[in-house]
């Protein structure tokens, strides 16, 4: 008795998760015709859900379903013979009217008359539990009309109980879960989990990334064990992280429906479905009923040549302050992406020296095997004659968004050549650390070329004789940032000469949390209290910072508290700048600084009224609830008045994650003998030097030197201009992202975003003895431009949607001391130009013929210059207004 009450348990269990009358999958009755209507509808908008501005098409026809077979050993093993009719392609928008690109076209016209034959021929579906065993249809036929019949098959595969299993469909091979109620079945498909292959590649930093979201879910309506109604939908949505405006979405439509049956072919007899197959047509063939990839031909579009012909008069060097020439290098780039090795070449070769960099910047950045052999067998490493062009190749391979290990590999064997420049070698080691870092981001740490990289650059620090060599190798490591290069900088932060000990802390101070360890915190502490040495001021304060950054313990706040009052008068007021400004910011460091200043010993008046000049200041340029934009700038001064580090940052932050955008240091010693002053303690023996170092979206750049030694500083002094000196020039490829996707509908989507910039960092220091002034300016100039274009193809009729934003800004900061007397005067300044903020959007409809439907529409708005404040007494954020526009909208025909 139990058993049975058991057993009778477990039946009304499968009864309710289950569809009534079967238990497995579809099932077509002997002898009948199915006649159902059909159609894929496909719309890309921008996500806002506004239905009048949508573009897309729908195709719609007739289908008919039979069964031709059944296995006589079991029911749930069939053989159904599908056919698309009457096909037809229509707007979904019907506001179109008389614009649309379909009226006054028969279906013949539009899909082809041979693609529309394809698609009309019947295709065989061997289904066994419900479950696609093969597809069979005719060889030869376009991959594109194969993959709209695919996606119709696909629909019959199905399951009539509730369950969680993988399927191969269109779409790959996907996890799937089903939810079985009495008279339907919906089925959820992970599109994040299908197994296809396609191209693509993306931005590995999180904040220039691009964030997408998509789902898929079909509802069956079952009635005796076949599909009265079909409703599949899915959607892709995607937008860039860090700037809302450039969004889209694809949302695909499928919709089947039985509309009657009536008499259909008999029943064919026999065990073996292949015999069947042969018998019905001998030239049926299995194909996958994977999704295949297709390029569609591109009907009168101009060679690489002729499209360089009509780009170069932007890349011009005047020009490259004009949105128009990133715009032009962006469309440029992609096209070098279809191109040759011999195409790109030819052009290299005949180009002139006025534009080449422009041309050098964009083969880089295509990332292609191609463009990669082309600029390697153009560019000679071996002269010094082309140094700006060997560097614009090795910094546009250091911005690189997806670079490959056969990048790597080239650079390797360059810097293992021979190398006519020592800049140019220095640069390259300098980028090879930048590879390593991007390659081990996208899980490539132990590729080949990555292992023999990482025992270049920990080699060669560890057995560098020349401080030039230990400078390459630490501005690498300040690429890679090893977690295995870690003991090493300690050592050269601790006991290396000066400039190496002030590079190793820089470098440390990138390292994330994780690594700032116990055991590194005691060493940078013996540096900051130079328990063990004397160290200069620029080193004792970068020790510090990292301590306070990375989560302090509460003596390491109060050690660094109860130094202030005991350190030289200069290096005091910036220590006191650096606590102030953790507490006023609100840094992860506050909370514990804030319990050691319930310490009168360590709170008090003599601590806190230190004057001097340095400073230390962190603001927001743009703030909202998902984003924020920080810089933050410090100076320490000698307690001469002459300036010993400038150090201007701009991070940008997405949630959690943080890219630094661009740090700009500016850096003096050995000045004091010009003036007749004291140097301060541990600096008495420096080398008179002043340089500018930068980083830019991560990459450490090569250090430019202004002057080194005496008599270069008074050479340069004697015949200065003024004029700055650039530390990085060019156009660079920021934003990268590229997905192909195979729509269960059989259509195919593509998702482009990318981002450039032209830019221009320069920086100049001046030392006046006759006024005893001393200035230094950094001048940021930038144009970025950032366009996405999604697309919906089905080879006859395809459907687009291009947004683009962009702005022309300037930053500039300017620091002027005058150290005629004591407190010496200082004046500071960071000022952001007025920038124009113009938007784009291009919405398009068109049929390989050339017949097509364009609409436009654009936005600009004025964003107000202003001044960012810089210290403590006047904070107010520097606030941005925009000064909207009139917006201009056309469309029509083309």
């Amino acid at each position: 008795m139990i058993l049975l009450a058991v057993l009778f348990l477990c039946f009304i269990s499968s009864y309710s998760a289950s569809v009534k009358g079967h238990t497995t999958g579809l099932s077509l009755n002997n002898d009948r015709l199915y006649k159902l209507t059909y159609s894929i509808e496909v719309i890309l908008d921008r996500g806002k859900g506004k239905l009048h501005g949508n573009v897309g098409y729908r195709i719609s026809s007739n289908v008919d379903v039979a069964l031709l077979w059944r296995n006589p050993d079991g029911d749930d093993d069939q053989l159904i013979q599908i056919t698309m009719k009457d096909v037809n392609v229509e707007n979904v928008n019907q506001q179109r009217g008389e614009k649309s690109i379909f009226k006054g076209k028969s279906p013949p016209k539009i899909i082809g008359k041979e693609n529309l034959e394809a698609l009309q021929r019947p295709m065989l579906l061997h289904l066994i539990h419900g479950k696609v065993k093969e597809f069979y249809s005719y060889q030869n036929e376009p991959v594109a009309i194969e993959n709209i019949k695919r996606g119709l098959a696909s629909l019959f595969q199905t399951q009539l109980s509730s369950g969680t299993t993988n399927e191969e469909d269109i779409s790959g091979n996907c996890k799937v879960t089903y939810q079985a109620h009495q008279d339907k079945v919906i089925k959820i498909k992970a599109l994040d989990s299908c197994k296809i292959e396609r191209s693509g590649f993306t931005t590995p930093n999180q904040v220039l990334g691009v964030s997408s979201k998509a789902t898929s879910v079909t509802t069956y309506k079952i009635e005796d064990s076949f599909v009265i109604a079909v409703l599949a939908e899915e959607i892709h949505a995607f937008g860039l992280n860090f700037l809302r405006t450039i969004t889209g979405k694809i949302v695909s439509k499928q919709k089947l429906e039985l509309k009657t049956t009536e008499a259909g072919p008999r029943l064919m007899s026999g065990k073996q479905v292949t015999a069947i197959i042969k018998a019905v047509d001998s030239k049926y063939t299995a194909i996958p009923i994977v999704g295949q990839i297709f390029q569609s031909q591109c009907k009168g579009c101009p060679s690489l040549l002729e499209h360089w012909q009509s780009t170069r008069k932007y890349l011009q060097p005047d020009n490259l302050s004009k949105a128009e020439a990133v715009k032009n290098f962006l469309a440029f780039v992609q096209h070098l992406r279809t191109a040759k090795q011999e195409e790109i070449l030819q052009i290299l070769k005949t180009e002139n020296k006025e534009v080449l960099p422009q041309l050098v910047d964009a083969v880089t950045s295509a990332q292609t095997s191609d463009s990669l052999e082309a600029i390697l067998d153009f560019l000679d490493f071996k002269s010094d004659s082309s140094i700006i062009l060997q560097e614009r190749f090795l910094y546009a391979c250091g911005f690189a968004s997806h670079p490959s290990e056969e990048l790597l590999r080239a650079l390797i064997s360059k810097f293992k050549g021979s190398i006519g420049s020592s800049d140019i070698r220095e640069t390259v080691m300098i980028i090879i650390g930048a590879l390593v870092r991007k390659l081990c981001q996208n899980e490539g740490c132990k590729l080949k070329a990555v292992v023999e990289a990482k025992k270049l650059i920990l080699g060669g620090l560890e057995k560098a004789e020349k401080k030039e060599d230990t400078t390459m190798y630490l501005l690498a490591l300040k690429n890679a940032l090893l977690p295995e290069g870690i003991p090493l900088l300690l050592k050269y932060a601790e006991a290396g000469e000066e400039h190496i000990s002030h590079l190793a802390t820089t470098t440390l101070q990138r390292y994330d949390l994780p690594f700032i360890t116990d055991e590194v915190k005691k060493t940078l502490n013996r540096i900051y209290h130079q328990n063990h040495k004397v160290h200069e001021k620029t080193v004792r304060t970068t020790a510090a910072a990292i301590i306070l950054n990375n989560n302090p313990s509460y003596m390491d706040v109060k050690n660094i508290l109860l130094s202030i009052g005991e350190l030289p008068q200069e290096m005091n007021k910036y220590m006191l700048s650096i606590v102030q400004d953790i507490l006023r910011f609100e840094m992860p460091a506050s909370k514990m600084v804030r319990r050691v200043l319930k310490e009168m010993v360590a709170h008090n008046y003599d601590r806190f009224s230190r004057s001097g000049s340095s400073s230390a200041y962190t603001g927001y340029i743009e703030r909202s609830p998902h984003s924020a934009s920080t810089y933050s700038l410090d100076i320490l001064y000698s307690g001469s008045g002459i300036l010993r580090r400038s150090n201007l940052n701009v991070f940008q932050y997405i949630g959690k994650a943080g890219l630094h955008g661009s740090q700009v240091v500016i850096e003096a010693q050995g000045l004091e003998a010009l003036i007749a002053a004291t140097p301060d303690e541990g600096e008495e023996n420096l080398d008179s030097y002043a340089g500018m170092s930068a980083i830019l979206f991560d990459v450490q750049l090569r250090p430019v030197t202004f002057f080194n030694g005496y008599s270069d500083l008074m050479s340069k002094m004697l015949s200065a201009s003024g004029d700055p000196i650039s530390v990085v020039k060019g156009l660079i490829l920021i934003i990268d992202h590229s997905q192909e996707l195979q729509l269960q509908s059989g259509l195919k989507a593509n998702i482009e975003v990318q981002g450039g910039l032209a830019i221009d960092i320069s920086g100049a220091m001046e030392f006046s003895l006759w006024y005893r002034e001393s200035k230094t300016r950094v001048k940021n100039r930038v144009t970025v431009v950032i366009t996405s274009d999604i697309t919906v193809d089905s080879s006859f009729v395809k459907a687009g949607l291009e947004t683009s934003t962009e702005t022309e800004a300037g930053l500039e900061f300017i620091s002027t001391v005058q150290f005629s007397q004591y407190p010496f005067l200082v004046c500071m300044q960071m000022d952001k130009d007025e920038a124009p903020f113009r938007q784009f959007e291009k919405k398009y409809e068109r049929l390989s013929t050339g017949r097509g439907y364009v609409s436009q529409r654009r936005k600009e708005s004025l964003l107000s210059g202003c001044e960012f404040p810089l210290h403590q007494e006047n904070s107010d954020m520097c606030k941005v207004v925009f000064a909207p526009q009139p917006d201009s909208t056309s469309s029509g025909w083309f």
